[in-house]
C-alpha cells in the first residue's frame, strides 16, 4: 500500500500472520547493528554510469537480518533445498550526478528451478513504502514457488530501507514513547503535544539522515529498478508489485514503457488520488473491513464480543476505545495498551481475514484489562520486534511519502479535514486524519500532487483489485488500469477480503497470474474471480 504515515507497512500481504517475524539478508549500513563483510558488486564508490550498468553481482549465502530489516534469523532453504542468495548493487545517490557518490542496495534471489525454460528474473516490491524486500520475499517464498519454475525470484531493499542506506530517525526508547502518545488530540494542550512530537521526530530524521532524504523518492527507486534490470542481464523488467509496489511499478512503466516485460500489480494504489484523498480512501477501506469483521462476529453464536448486530458490536468496540483513552490497561511488560495503540492493533489485524480471530481475542482480552495481544498486533504494524528494537520501515515510510507528496498540512487545515474523516470512519477517522501532518515541516519538498503512470507503448500490465481490501480500496485498480492506458492496464477483480489477491488462496487469481507470467497468456480485461 502507499500507507499514510499514520499506518505503515508491517502487514505486507494478506496471507501473513502479523505476529510472525520476517527473515532477511543483511550487510552493513543499518546504523547500529553488527555487520558482515560486504558482498557488494565490483563497482567503486564513485563509479561511472557505464561501470554501474555493467557491474557484476557477487551472490553469497544470506546472513541474518539487520535490525533495520526487522531482525530474525537467516532465511531457511526453499522447497527442494535451494538456498537464498544475497548481494549488493551500487546505484547513484543522485541520478542528476550519475558519476558521483554511490550507495549500495541490498538484493536477494532464489534461482529458477527449470534453467532450460528460464525466462529471466521476476523482481518483487512488497509495498510500504518502507518494506524490506530482502526480508519479505523469503517469508513468502513458498507462496510464489510456482513462479520459480521459470524465473529467478528477486527482491531488494529500496533506497532508504533496511540495508540500503537506511533512513534513521528516533531510537527505540523514543519510538516507544511516540507510539504511546495520544495520536488523536482532543483539545489545545493535546494538539500542542502532538505538533511538538511531530516536529521533534522530523528534526531527528534530518539530523540522522539529512543527506539521503532528498533522494529516497519513488522516481529514484524506479530508476534503481531499471539499473537492476540491466545488471541482472534482462532485456525487459518482469515485475510483481504489491500495494505501494503497484505505484512504484506504475512510475517505472511511465519512465521506461519499452522496458516493461510481464508485470503484475496487486492491491493497487490509486494514482489519481493525492495524499488527502488517499488517506480518506484508507479510512473508508478500513471502515469497510471493520464492518465486515463485526458483521461476521454478530452472525456467529461463538463470537466473544457483545452485540446482536454489526452496529452493536462496533459500538462496543468504540466504547472500549473511549475507555482506553481515559485509562490504558496493562499490555506487555511495563508497557500499557493506550487508545491509539489499540486502534493500531485493530488496523493491523484487518489486513487479513486470517487474523480476524486474533482481533476478536485481543478485543475481548483488552476488555478484561489484558492488552497484550492488541499491543502485539500494534507492534507488528509499528515494526517493533519482541526484543524491543524497531526496524526502519516507519522512518522510511515517512521519508518516501514526504519526498513524493508535495502536500503539507497546517494544524488549521487538518482540523478542517477531520469531519470528512469522521464521516468516512467513526473508528479510524481521527486516527488517519491527524496523520495528514506527518510531512508538515519536512526538510525536503515533495515531487508531485499525484504520480504520472501513463505508459503508452508498454506491454500489458495485469492490475488486480480486491473488493474488500482495507488499505488499497478496490477503486484504485480501475483508476490504475485507466491511467496506464488503453491496451496496457488489464483489470482483474477478486471478490474477497484482505490486502491483496494473489496470496488470498483464490485459485482463479493464481491461475490468471501464473498463466500470464509463466506463459504470456493475458487475461481478458474485466475478468472477475470469486
Amino acid at each position: 500500500m502507499r500507507t499514510s504515515p499514520a499506518l505503515r507497512a508491517a502487514a505486507l500481504a494478506a496471507t501473513a500472520t502479523v505476529l510472525l517475524p520476517l527473515t532477511a539478508c543483511s550487510d552493513d549500513g543499518d546504523g547500529g547493528t553488527e555487520s558482515t563483510p560486504s558482498t557488494a558488486s565490483t563497482a567503486s564508490p564513485t563509479a561511472t554510469s557505464k561501470e554501474l550498468s555493467s557491474q557484476k553481482l557477487d551472490w553469497q549465502p544470506c546472513p541474518a537480518p539487520s535490525t533495520a530489516q526487522g531482525s530474525g534469523t537467516a532465511p531457511t532453504p526453499l522447497p527442494g533445498g535451494a538456498a537464498w542468495q544475497c548481494s549488493f548493487m551500487d546505484v547513484p545517490l543522485d541520478y542528476a550526478d550519475p558519476d558521483g557518490r554511490t550507495i549500495e542496495l541490498a538484493l536477494i534471489r532464489a534461482p529458477a528451478r527449470n534453467k532450460d525454460r528460464r525466462i529471466g528474473s521476476l523482481v518483487f516490491n512488497f509495498g510500504g513504502p518502507g518494506a524490506s524486500g530482502v526480508a519479505t520475499l523469503p517469508s513468502f517464498g513458498t507462496d510464489y514457488d510456482s513462479l520459480r519454475t521459470r524465473y529467478d525470484l528477486v527482491s531488494f531493499d529500496p533506497r532508504g530501507v533496511g540495508r540500503s542506506e537506511a533512513v534513521q530517525c528516533a531510537d527505540d526508547a523514543e519510538l516507544d514513547a511516540r507510539y504511546e502518545q495520544d495520536g488523536t488530540p482532543d483539545d489545545a494542550e493535546e494538539e500542542k503535544r502532538f505538533a511538538e512530537d511531530q516536529k521533534s521526530y522530523i528534526a531527528a530524521c534530518e539530523e540522522n539522515s539529512g543527506d539521503e532524504l532528498p533522494f529516497v523518492g519513488t522516481t529514484n527507486a524506479a530508476r534503481d529498478m531499471d539499473l537492476l534490470r540491466q545488471v541482472l542481464g534482462d532485456d525487459k523488467l518482469n515485475y510483481f508489485g504489491i500495494s505501494y509496489g503497484t505505484e512504484l511499478g506504475g512510475v517505472y512503466a511511465h519512465l521506461y514503457p519499452r522496458n516493461v516485460g510481464r508485470a503484475v500489480l496487486d492491491a493497487v494504489v490509486d494514482p489519481t488520488e493525492n495524499s488527502l484523498e488517499s488517506s480518506l480512501g484508507q479510512a473508508e477501506g478500513f471502515q469497510l473491513a471493520l464492518d465486515n469483521f463485526t458483521a461476521d462476529c454478530a452472525e456467529r453464536d461463538d463470537c466473544k464480543l457483545p452485540g446482536a448486530t454489526a452496529k452493536e458490536v462496533q459500538d462496543w468496540i468504540a466504547g472500549l476505545l473511549a475507555k482506553l483513552e481515559e485509562k490504558p490497561v496493562p499490555g506487555l511488560g511495563e508497557r500499557e495498551l493506550t487508545q491509539t495503540q489499540a486502534t493500531t492493533g485493530i488496523a493491523s489485524a484487518l489486513y487479513s481475514q486470517e487474523t480476524w480471530p486474533l482481533l476478536e481475542q485481543g478485543l475481548d482480552e483488552a476488555d478484561g484489562d489484558n492488552g497484550g495481544l492488541l499491543l502485539a498486533l500494534a507492534d507488528s504494524l509499528n515494526g517493533r520486534s519482541e526484543d524491543g528494537h524497531y526496524d526502519n520501515s516507519n522512518a522510511a515510510n515517512t521519508a518516501i511519502n514526504c519526498a513524493d507528496s508535495e502536500e503539507r498540512f497546517s494544524l488549521e487545515q487538518t482540523r478542517k479535514a477531520l469531519p470528512r474523516f469522521r464521516e468516512a470512519s467513526p473508528v479510524f477517522g481521527d486516527y488517519l486524519g491527524w496523520g495528514l501532518m506527518a510531512c508538515t515541516g519536512w526538510p525536503v519538498a515533495g515531487a508531485w500532487d499525484t504520480p504520472d503512470v501513463s505508459a503508452p507503448g508498454s506491454a500489458p500490465i495485469l492490475v488486480i483489485g480486491n473488493t474488500g481490501d482495507p488499505a488499497t480500496p478496490y477503486a484504485g485498480a480501475k483508476a490504475m488500469a485507466a491511467e496506464l492506458g488503453k491496451g496496457v492496464g488489464i483489470e482483474l477483480t477478486y471478490k474477497g477480503e484482505g490486502h491483496g489477491a494473489y496470496n488470498s488462496g483464490s485459485t482463479c487469481v493464481q491461475r490468471a497470474v501464473d498463466g500470464y507470467l509463466l506463459e504470456g497468456k493475458v487475461p481478458k480485461s474485466g475478468t472477475v474471480c470469486e
